[in-house]
This record gives structure tokens, C-alpha cells and sequence, in this order.
């Protein structure tokens, strides 16, 4: 058995073309000689089979012509020099001009750039050289025939390597226009997501929010009328829960992305919600108040009033679950190309019921503001008359081109 070091070692097999490259020009060069089918006469050396020493080395160097080219062309050529001192054999010449294509089409790219020049300058230099030896015409033709076997395979190599090399990179450069398509699709996805997500918890917390305190409220208290009441928030909590989710559901089959639907609400609707709110909060000690200073009450875009209602619809239910007894001020106001959302209720405890939260609230405000390129700050405020305040201040653009894609 092979340990690893020695099968890294181990030369790679031929190409099942190279090998049939190799052999059918060594069988075709042998029949050739046994016909007696000879390129030139009178050489130095004149024994028939001769010529069968360099097309078996060029055979060989054939083997090597994808794995080792530029080797396998230094073999060809001192093999074609050799057989130029024999009575020659086409196949050997044939086998050739293919070690010089193979030697530019695979080998290095310093190879590629090298071999076309350097075959057109011996191509030149012979030409000539014979030119000075013969001062014949005949000169001529055995140039043409060296640019044949040298400059014409290496040019030929030069254009195929080209049409390879780009042909590849038309392949890479769809295989990356394929992966950024792919993650602009991810990307879209899981930024719809993400909406569907703020939508589904703005529109429904809230509803969920009231119905579990005053369930609770309605099960701890053992007083018909508070259960009356409660059963009676609670009923209307569903019922706009319901509409609510209908909603959605239709606005997701409509499959119109980012499409802001006539329906969705605006700021004109905030006193409904404030005053749903006052009722819904009313048990638990907390007055819900508006206070609109803004001095042009005209529709802004779409998005942005719908934003600015789910930040003061999620403050008003995190009042709900968190706030101390107290006053819960919504204010609005707009200096400019700003609007100012704020909402500021009693940091503390308070005695009953209260809902759960788990903080998708604050992170679906924030996503929102920075959705339209605004601020957003939630916390601590300084006290008002001696009470600790929590406020939420969402600072928003309300030109068209604020909003991102």
C-alpha cells in the first residue's frame, strides 16, 4: 500500500485522448513506413526504419501534452530536429504541430504569451536564413512550412486558450450574478419577514394585551359588575383582533410587497385609539390622553403615519402591561420635515393583573424608525412632579424619499 506522501508523489495518468493521440500516430507513422511513404531522400542517415525512433519519442511526449506541455514540446522539438537527419515521417511532423498547440493552450499563461512570438521569429529567421544560404525562391516555401508546423499550431492555441479563458469567465460571472440574485432574494425574504412580523404584533398585542388583564382581572375579582365590564373589553378586543388579522391575511394574498393598503391606519385614527385605549386601561389606574401640537394636520405619506400609529399603538399597550396608575400622554407634534412621536407614561409598580412582554415591542419600534432613516429613544425620562416617567420619542422624516427600499 501507498502512504499519502508517496501518492502525492505519484504522476498523474495520461488523458484517455492524449493516449489515443499517441497511439493511433505511432500506428499511423508505422504503416506509413512500411509502405515505404518517405517525406525526404538522400539524408544523412538513410535506413527506412530509422525515422521510427522520433515518432515513437514524439508518441511518448504525447502522453505528457495536458499533464506536462511545455516538457512534452522541449522532447517534440529535439525529436523533429532528429528526424530531419532521417528520411522523415508525416506523422512525427503532425504529432508535433499538436505538442506546440497543446503547449500553448495548456500550459502557463507566461508560456501562452511566450510560444506564439518566439515561433514567429524562428519562422522569420529561417525564412531569411535560407534566403542568404540559397538565394532561392525555394527559401520561401520552406518558411511557409516552418510557420506550418510552429507558428500556425501556436496561433491557433493562442485563439482557442481565448475563446476558453473567456468562455470561463462568462461562466463565473453568471455563477456570481446567480449568488447575488440568491441573496437578494434571502434578503428580500427575511426583510418581508420582518414586516409581517411588526404588522402581525402591532396589530394583535395589543388586543391580546387587554383580553389577558382583564381576564385575569375578571377571575380574581369575584364581583359581577367588574366581570361584566371586563367580559364586555374583552369582547371588543376580539372582535378588533379578528378584523385586525383579517386584515393582514388579505394584505398578504393581495402578494402586493410593501404595498401600503387604503385601509391601514393613519394618525387621523389615533383618537379611536387612544380612547380604546382609556377604556381598556381604565381599571388599572391610567388615563390615556392626545395631544396634537402640530400646527398643519395634513396627511403625510402613507408610510410614516403608519409608522408613527404602530409606535404609539405598541407604547400604548406596553403602558398597559408596565405602567404605574397615572396619566399616559400620546404627543404629536412637526417642526419642518420632522415629526415627533412621543409617548410618556409612570415608571413603576402597580398592584394587579399584568401582561408578559417580551421586548419584541421596543425592537419592532426601532426597526420601524430606522425603516424611514429616523431616531428612535426609549427609556428613563427626567420626573415629572416627583414621579419617575418612561418615555418613548420617535423623531420621523416625512418626505417620500426618506423612506428605504
Amino acid at each position: 500500500m501507498f502512504s499519502p506522501a508517496t501518492r502525492l508523489r505519484r504522476p498523474a495518468r495520461p488523458h484517455p485522448g492524449d493516449v489515443l493521440i499517441a497511439v493511433v500516430g505511432l500506428l499511423g507513422g508505422a504503416v506509413l513506413a512500411l509502405l515505404g511513404l518517405h517525406m525526404q531522400t538522400g539524408r544523412l542517415f538513410d535506413p527506412p526504419w530509422l525515422p521510427l525512433i522520433p515518432l515513437a519519442v514524439v508518441s511518448g511526449a504525447e502522453l505528457l501534452r495536458r499533464s506536462a506541455p511545455q516538457t512534452a514540446l522541449v522532447v517534440g522539438t529535439f525529436a523533429l530536429v532528429a528526424d530531419q537527419f532521417t528520411p522523415g515521417n508525416l506523422a512525427t511532423v503532425l504529432m508535433y504541430t499538436d505538442l506546440m498547440y497543446a503547449a500553448v493552450l495548456y500550459g502557463t499563461p507566461a508560456a501562452a504569451r511566450r510560444i506564439p512570438v518566439t515561433t514567429f521569429l524562428i519562422t522569420v529567421g529561417v525564412t531569411i536564413g535560407f534566403l542568404a544560404w540559397l538565394r532561392d525562391a525555394e527559401a520561401v516555401l520552406i518558411g511557409i512550412v516552418t510557420g506550418l508546423v510552429s507558428f500556425a499550431p501556436a496561433l491557433t492555441g493562442v485563439s482557442v486558450r481565448n475563446h476558453r479563458d473567456a468562455a470561463e469567465t462568462a461562466r463565473l460571472r453568471a455563477d456570481q450574478t446567480a449568488l447575488l440574485a440568491e441573496m437578494d432574494r434571502v434578503q428580500a425574504v427575511t426583510a418581508e419577514r420582518a414586516r409581517m412580523a411588526r404588522e402581525l404584533h402591532d396589530m394583535v398585542a395589543n388586543h391580546l394585551s387587554a383580553i389577558a388583564i382583564h381576564s385575569t382581572a375578571a377571575l380574581s375579582i369575584d364581583d359581577p359588575a367588574t366581570s361584566r365590564d371586563a367580559l364586555g373589553v374583552i369582547r371588543e378586543n376580539s372582535v378588533d383582533g379578528l378584523a385586525e388579522m383579517r386584515r393582514l391575511i388579505g394584505l398578504l394574498r393581495t402578494g402586493a410587497r410593501d404595498a401600503v393598503p387604503s385601509s391601514s391606519p393613519t394618525l387621523a385614527s389615533l383618537d379611536a385609539l387612544v380612547e380604546q385605549h382609556r377604556t381598556n386601561a381604565a381599571s388599572s389606574g391610567l388615563t390615556c390622553t392626545l395631544d396634537d401640537a402640530r400646527t398643519d394636520s395634513g396627511r403625510l405619506p402613507a408610510p410614516v403615519e403608519l409608522a408613527a400609529y404602530r409606535i404609539v399603538q405598541e407604547s400604548l399597550t406596553n403602558a398597559l402591561k408596565h405602567a404605574a396608575p397615572g396619566p399616559v400622554t400620546v404627543r404629536l407634534g412637526q417642526t419642518g420635515e420632522l415629526l415627533t412621536v412621543e409617548v410618556a407614561s409612570v415608571l413603576g409598580d402597580r398592584p394587579g393583573p399584568r401582561a408578559p412582554g417580551s421586548g419584541a415591542g421596543l425592537i419592532g419600534m426601532r426597526e420601524r424608525v430606522a425603516l424611514l432613516g429616523g431616531e428612535f429613544e426609549a427609556g428613563p425620562a427626567p420626573p415629572d412632579d416627583g414621579r419617575k416617567i418612561w418615555r418613548v420619542r420617535a423623531h420621523l422624516p416625512v418626505t417620500e424619499g426618506s423612506v428605504r427600499e
